[in-house]
């Protein structure tokens, strides 16, 4: 009777591998299948490991490629409205972290979702008549070989498998990605990086980043940040089961261009890389704003804000004015009264949006935007503003 315990004899630490092994395979599908390749097209993939993927998700969710992509794609078309499927800022965090699967069911019954955002994903004669029509029967499948290998305690290494995705993915990723941790960028919606280092959700902590560069097959941008489902495609792409098709654009300063010559090249990486831009911007005039924030809290004005406004106006300077909130919006007038210099840097921040914001001008009238605010820059006496200035007249597409 001993083949009752299982057909492999482990110590206790070897079921935890064993169950951490089998999450993380499951986990970089969801990051690499399903959501880069299948959602945003960032990457192709090899016939082998697409099948791969498709029936290890069989095996361990029991989720259809076609409802998944569709759900995630409206979640990027709708991105903290009431049409966004699961918004902890509509919703609440309590609801997307704890019962973000059930918000996944919700929607994949929403038939109306499937035919809008559901397009060119895996309509073949497995996934008719076998991933989609049987999805239940894969964990369950997946059950039996748990206890054939494992013996009662694969039970244990199932359940951990299927509470993995809804609790890590569904919950963790949609919830805390949109309400806690730090961003790069102040794009449109409240997407968060949850942590530099993308590891035990492959790469999804991420999640500003990626919703920033929603099409770029890398989730890590900053020097520091880490993303291992990065690290897996390109190995594949090594050995020709991958193909990148599009990564996050950098933005670079051509020492050889004649800083007098503003052309499309330099309009074109500004416009490009706008996010990056006004990142940029906040950190090289960080050093602007700190001192004469100091100035204006040491005249007695301190006890006059009841929020800090050094960390606010980093944000505010990484922002559109359309995505400042309208509570802040008051906040940031009163604090820009009280210094000329600071009202200057912020408002060539917002003219700097008219070079990418959705405009009738022509690409020649951008052009010479462009060079205008380089050359009102420059006369503003302010060094870093000159200095970035200077930066823009260079820039180009990494």
């Amino acid at each position: 009777m001993q083949w009752l315990n299982g057909l492999i004899d482990l110590p206790w630490w070897g079921y935890v591998l064993v169950a951490l092994g089998l999450t993380h395979i499951t986990i970089a599908s969801v990051t690499i299948f399903l959501h880069r390749h299948q959602a945003h097209r960032a990457l192709d993939l090899h016939p082998i490991p697409s099948h791969f993927f498709r029936f290890w998700l069989w095996l361990t969710t029991g989720m259809v490629t076609k409802e998944w992509a569709a759900i995630h794609r409206k979640h990027h078309a709708k991105c903290e409205t009431a049409e966004d499927p699961h918004s902890p800022q509509v919703l609440g965090i309590k609801k997307v972290l704890w019962e973000g699967a059930e918000l996944y069911r919700a929607a994949s019954k929403d038939r109306s979702i499937m035919e809008k955002f559901g397009h060119g994903t895996p309509d073949d004669w497995l996934e008719r008549n076998v991933y989609s029509k049987h999805s239940a029967k894969g964990i369950v499948l997946m059950l039996l070989i748990n206890v054939v290998l494992f013996g009662p305690i694969g039970l244990t290494i199932w359940a951990v498998q299927m509470v993995w995705i809804p609790f890590w993915a569904a919950g963790v990723v949609n919830g805390l990605g949109h309400y806690w941790g730090y961003r790069n960028f102040e794009n449109e919606d409240a997407a968060t990086n949850l942590f530099p280092w993308g590891i035990l959700i492959g790469g999804e902590e991420l999640h500003n980043n990626h919703h920033t560069f929603g099409t770029s097959a890398k989730l890590s941008y900053k020097w520091y940040e880490f993303d291992i489902g990065w690290m897996y495609i390109r190995i594949m792409e090594i050995l020709g089961l991958a193909k990148v098709r599009k990564v996050a654009p950098k933005l670079a300063v051509d020492a050889t261009q004649n800083a007098l010559d503003i052309g499309l090249e330099q309009l074109q990486a500004v416009v490009t890389n706008r996010y990056a831009v006004a990142a940029r911007y906040a950190r090289e005039l960080k050093a602007v704003y700190r001192s004469e924030i100091e100035r204006i809290l040491e005249a007695q004005h301190r006890r006059e804000f009841g929020f800090n406004p050094v960390r606010k106006m980093k944000v505010w300077l990484k922002q559109d004015a359309k995505d400042t909130p309208a509570v802040e919006r008051e906040q940031l007038e009163r604090l820009l009264e009280k210094s000329q210099v600071l009202k200057t840097i912020y408002t060539m921040r917002q003219e700097l949006t008219r070079l990418w914001e959705r405009s009738t001008l022509s690409r020649e009238q951008l052009v010479k935007e462009m060079q205008d605010w380089c050359a009102r820059a420059e006369a503003s006496g302010i060094a870093a503003l000159q200095d970035f200035a200077a930066s823009l007249r260079r820039a180009a597409v990494a």
